[in-house]
């Protein structure tokens, strides 16, 4: 991180502990603009990590990052959701202990993404083995399955997770993935049935419309115009361009069968996603006695065909409800809206009970095989906190979730940062916070909590309206400070309904309509609903509805206390880890890329509390790091520590900080780190360092160029000197050369003198060739001048015949030159004589 610093006054500061007004929330927004404009997305607070979704796709997640930011010192790059992965990864390696990554933030924030990316990291970390890969495949194919079946467009996202999950990634000794577990939260299943203006249904229905072959959309008994269907068409948003059915659906397809999903299975799961298409278009109409009869019986007989179930049944289960009374049974004729509300109360239980077997399916895919003790990394994507035009039971639910998660939040990061001081022997300043239990016993609290109020509203005899409810939530709660009703404060009358309540959030304020709240407290579906799914032939269905289930004559627990106890069941699980975190941020509420709303933003940094976060960090010391790193980088601004500093790193530190002039208000030292309490101080350190660096380039430099030099003149001289030594071999060569033939002709001429008079042979052929030449040459030079002279050179005995040959030769040549040279005269006196 430090090598990053200098860059602050363009590109912001990548740890948010190290601005200088960390009060201000103006200031956080600004740094988070300055590292947007440079698509910088990722930012630290501490070990937490804020990421603002950029609309659109980087290149930082390939597998040269990935190789980047495996087992490296978490500061020691730039802010990455890898960077947090490997962290959690290697301390659950190195510690053996169990980690979870906690990821929330609003809809269209990127949480999706980012636990996809975590995964991406924590798949291709791992050693690549046939089993392995097998285990990666299904974990990662995990997400588009449940994407398909719980994700829906909304006006926010056009990928919003519309439930919360939690999966355990489980790990062998070795660090390898060997299977997994999922949790899943609060599907809105209401959406099955209703979804407002510019929204969708979940994705599974527009992607089997537009993906199914004609064969398969035959058996369901589907058209290929989604228009036709009443459950996808209230949101007139049917079609978007951003997403693919098509080729989402293959994705689905691929993901069935890589998870396990026989073919058997796949056929029933598309036939009941089939069903609750055809159940939207069972239209009702009134009779004149008042019972509502179905105006079209074709659907209902799409529906039987395909889930296997009587057509008589199901029809009687839809227009009748069987009551008690006195131990007898009798059935009661719905009216039309009653019937609606059971259409539509089946359509939600049957889509509920769908997603649930298939999360227990996956999970059975994910089971690892081998029974040993396994590390558990855990990844919560979950649902950030949510403000809407009009805020049901849905958004009680989901901002009930998000005050507990701020409650760990605050109180785990309380934890860390007062175990740090302990182990580092530094004394903890008590830092105030908004605690925001006050709200969760507000909702959560008995008897008197409104979870505790809605049930019992729920279970009294009588006739319970939303309106009595919200009658007795202005009872009990009418004096508490984070509750408003228009009845209980007039100063607050015109911004809130007579149906409406207002609860003072950690995050704002939300004011909710009561409008169903004890209908999907409730979440009743008629037994004989019940009775008809149970006596179904499809296989998931039959599983779903267990004939077992009806003879339990419990009342099953209202929606809103299953979810307070699941809740409670995943703080133990977080609780029970050592969580990570990330925040996610969306920059504005249009999907662009590029545009970065401050009101929007400020909004969100508001409710995910990271203000509050930063404060908690900046309460103590808002840099710290190990000695050996302190002391490595900065050594060079003190004479005593550079280049080397012979000695314990805490003492050289302790030396350097002295020689800054730091006061002793500026730091503390620990048992293994130095604490920085202002970033003034940490800046002013690192500017110097920055000059000194010019100083150490020149020095750098001059060393530089004198090594270049001195390499230069070495390779020089070992050039000639090599050059030097290979010429003194080639001329030893050469003269060995020149001594071996002499020797050669030596020993030859020996020889041949010693078998001179024997008759030419291999030994003496060349010494009689040598005799020849010698004595032809010496005889060229002696040879008689006239007749008259008669000295002839004596000849060797091997020549004795050759020289007397020769010698008459040359006496006849010189006779008859001197018979030519005689002239007429001289030859006429001769005869005279």
């Amino acid at each position: 991180m430090e090598n990053e610093l200098h860059r602050r006054d363009h590109t912001g500061v990548q740890d948010f502990v190290l601005l200088e007004d960390f009060t201000n929330s103006e200031a956080f927004v600004e740094n988070l603009r300055k590292r947007f404009t440079a698509n910088l997305i990722y930012t630290y607070i501490g070990p937490v990590l804020v990421s603002v979704n950029p609309y659109q796709n980087f290149d930082i997640y390939n597998d040269e990052y990935v190789q980047i930011y495996r087992n490296v010192n978490f500061y020691e790059l730039p802010p990455h959701i890898f960077a947090i992965a490997d962290a959690a990864y290697r301390s659950m390696r190195g510690e053996n202990r169990n980690q979870c990554v906690l990821i929330s933030g609003e809809s269209g924030s990127g949480k999706t993404e980012a636990s996809k990316k975590i995964l991406q990291f924590l798949a291709a970390s791992s050693k690549h083995m046939k089993d392995v890969e097998q285990v990666k495949d299904r974990l990662l194919q995990s997400n588009p399955l449940l994407e398909a079946f719980g994700n829906a467009k909304t006006n926010r996202n056009d990928n919003s997770s519309r439930f919360g999950k939690y999966m355990d990634i489980q790990f062998d000794y070795k660090g390898v993935p060997v299977g997994g577990h999922i949790l899943n939260y609060l599907l809105e299943k209401s959406r099955v049935v209703h979804h407002s203006d510019g929204e969708r249904n979940f994705h599974i229905f527009y992607q089997l419309i537009a993906g199914g072959t004609p064969l398969l959309l035959s058996k369901l008994k589907l058209s290929k115009d989604a228009e036709n269907y009443h459950y996808l068409t209230q949101g007139k948003s049917v079609r978007v361009d951003a997403l693919n059915d098509h080729k989402d659906f293959n994705h689905v397809k691929h993901a069935l069968d890589v998870c396990d999903f026989t073919a058997q299975e796949q056929e029933a799961l598309f036939s009941i996603v089939a069903s609750v298409l055809h159940l939207g278009n069972i239209q009702f109409e009134e009779s004149e006695d008042g019972p509502a009869n179905i105006a079209d019986f074709t659907p209902v007989e799409y529906i039987s065909q395909l889930l296997g179930c009587p057509e008589g049944i199901l029809q009687s289960a839809l227009q009748n409800k069987t009551i008690e009374a006195k131990g007898e049974k009798m059935k009661s004729p719905l009216n039309k809206d009653q019937a609606l509300y059971a259409r539509d109360a089946l359509a939600k239980g049957v889509y509920d009970r769908l997603f649930t077997w298939i999360v227990k399916k996956v999970n059975d895919s994910l089971n690892s095989r081998k029974r040993m003790k396994c590390s558990l990394m855990g990844l919560l994507d979950i649902y950030g906190f949510e403000i809407f035009g009009v805020n049901s039971f849905e958004q009680f639910c989901i901002n009930y979730c998000n005050e507990k998660l701020q409650q760990l939040f605050i109180e785990l990061t309380l934890k860390s940062e007062q175990e740090e001081y302990q182990r580092e022997g530094i004394a903890w300043e008590p830092v105030e916070y908004f605690n925001n239990k006050i709200i969760c016993d507000l909702v959560e609290a008995k008897p008197v909590g409104i979870i505790a109020i809605m049930d019992e509203e729920c279970l009294r005899p009588g006739e319970p309206t939303d309106a009595t409810f919200l009658e007795k939530l202005d009872k009990n709660l009418g004096q508490h400070p984070h509750y408003i009703s228009h009845s209980t404060d007039a100063a607050a009358r015109k911004s809130i309904g007579r149906d409406e309540f207002r609860l003072l959030h950690f995050a704002g304020e939300v004011t909710y309509s009561i409008q169903g709240f004890l209908d999907k407290n409730n979440d009743l579906l008629f037994r004989d609903l019940k009775e008809a799914m149970s006596k179904t032939s499809n296989m998931i269905t039959s599983q779903c509805f267990p004939a077992a289930e009806l003879l339990n004559k419990k009342r099953p627990n209202t929606a809103s206390t299953q979810f307070k106890t699941s809740l409670a069941q995943l703080m133990d699980i977080l609780m029970s880890k050592e969580p990570s975190y990330v925040r996610c941020i969306k920059p504005n509420d249009y999907k662009r890329p590029d545009q970065f709303d401050d009101r929007i933003v400020h909004h969100q940094v508001k409710y995910l509390g990271l203000m509050e976060n930063l404060r908690v960090r900046r309460a103590g010391f808002a840099y710290r790091r190990p000695y050996e790193i302190f002391l490595n980088r900065y050594k060079s601004l003190c004479p005593d520590t550079w280049p080397h500093y012979n000695g314990a790193a805490k003492d050289g530190v302790e030396v350097l900080v002295n020689h800054l002039q730091y006061s002793n208000d500026d730091y503390r030292l620990g048992k293994t780190k130095l604490f920085i309490r202002f970033p003034r101080v940490l800046f002013a350190t690192e500017d110097a360092f920055q000059v000194r660096k010019n100083d150490l380039a020149t020095i750098v430099q001059a060393r530089y160029r004198g090594f270049a030099q001195k390499k230069k003149f070495r390779t020089m001289k070992l050039a000639a000197i090599m050059l030097q030594s290979h010429w003194r071999r080639v001329a030893a060569q050469r003269l060995l050369k020149r001594r071996r033939q002499a020797a050669e002709r030596l020993r030859g001429f020996i020889k041949g003198f010693i078998h001179r008079l024997e008759p030419e042979c291999d030994e003496n052929k060349h010494f009689i060739q040598y005799t020849k030449y010698n004595y032809l040459m010496k005889l060229k030079g002696q040879l008689p001048r006239n007749v008259l002279d008669k000295k002839w050179p004596p000849a060797p005995q091997l020549l004795q015949k050759t020289s007397q040959l020769l010698k008459d030769l040359c006496m006849r040549n010189l006779t008859l030159s001197y018979v030519k040279s005689i002239t007429p005269g001289r030859k006429a006196q001769v005869r005279f004589i």
